[in-house]
């Protein structure tokens, strides 16, 4: 190698050595310990008291004695881990389709038309808002009071509980904030994709008599599939790390209608004081969010080669 190549390479280097170090101090290095931590019972205090479990981290959560009675899959032996999950697993569901319903539709109502740019940053404002503001507006707004409630009264919808309050409710309102949140970041996203789709592709549609929602649906839409599929794994590992908007709006109530993933590995760390298996179920999250990254790579893999 020649100098000026290895001073081109040394250049490259430094560059990419802030991102490097930052992910390696941030993130590689807490991953790593949480992973060790995962194997050890400690609570706190001095490191000299950590004691080595190795799998009984995992085997408190899951009910390993029931499974080798009878030979059943793993079922989760905490009540409170079974039911943040189920509410995780629900919030995901709902929220990902309709966020990149929302999204979708903005970048297409936006992509043309007069004043787009203003529109655009008004959408876009509340993904850089603080979220501290946000959900206090958004607590505000759905208090039995609140001008939301007063609309549905208006239409004619007999409805005055406090959302928030509502054990039935609590979960849609953190659907509702996270949705309207988010939409404006991955409109964004879906108005650079409308960009790139090939003009030539929608004449041809014309000329062939195809209507704006055949052209929307048989050339705008697969055109779009790459970022539909970047989106929603995006909105997914977002959605299984949710915590603030709950932590500010319900802190997981009313009861546990609103605990999530997150909040039940903070409560377990940083409430009872229970490093390891706060450290165990972190674990677990991640391999339930790498199980389904995996499937849907798989899964996109497979219909683009169709």
């Amino acid at each position: 190698m020649s100098r000026a190549e290895k001073k081109r390479t040394l250049i490259a280097y430094s560059f990419l050595a802030p991102n490097f170090l930052g992910f390696a101090i941030f993130t590689l290095v807490p991953v790593v310990c949480a992973i060790a931590l995962s194997f050890f019972e400690w609570n706190g205090g001095d490191i000299s008291r950590l004691k080595f479990v190795g799998f009984d981290n995992y085997a408190t959560i899951f009910n390993v004695k029931k499974v080798s009675q009878n030979g059943l899959a793993y079922f989760f032996n905490r009540v409170d881990l079974g039911i943040s999950l189920k509410n995780t697993i629900f919030y995901t569901l709902i929220t990902v389709p309709l966020t990149i319903v929302c999204a979708l539709a903005l970048a297409l109502l936006l992509n043309k038309i007069r004043g787009a740019v203003a529109y655009r940053t008004i959408f876009f404002f509340p993904y850089v808002a603080s979220m501290v503001a946000i959900c206090v507006c958004w607590s505000f707004m759905l208090m039995k009071d609140g001008p939301i409630n007063q609309f549905i009264q208006a239409i004619g919808i007999p409805f005055n509980k406090s959302w928030t309050a509502d054990s039935a409710m609590a979960i849609w309102a953190i659907i509702l904030v996270s949705v309207w949140r988010n939409m404006g970041y991955y409109m964004v996203i879906y108005l650079a994709a409308l960009q790139g789709v090939p003009r030539e592709l929608l004449e041809a549609a014309t000329v062939d008599g195809a209507g704006k929602w055949k052209q929307f649906i048989h050339v705008t839409l697969p055109q779009l599939r790459p970022t539909t599929f970047f989106v929603s794994i995006m909105m997914i590992i977002s959605c299984f790390k949710i915590y603030d908007v709950v932590a500010i709006m319900t802190d997981g109530g009313p009861g546990r209608s609103t605990k999530m993933l997150v909040t039940y590995i903070y409560d377990e760390a940083f409430v009872k004081i229970r490093y390891g298996q706060a450290s165990a179920i972190s674990m677990i999250l991640l391999v339930i969010v790498l199980v389904i990254t995996i499937i849907q790579f798989r899964s996109e893999k497979k219909f683009s080669s169709d």
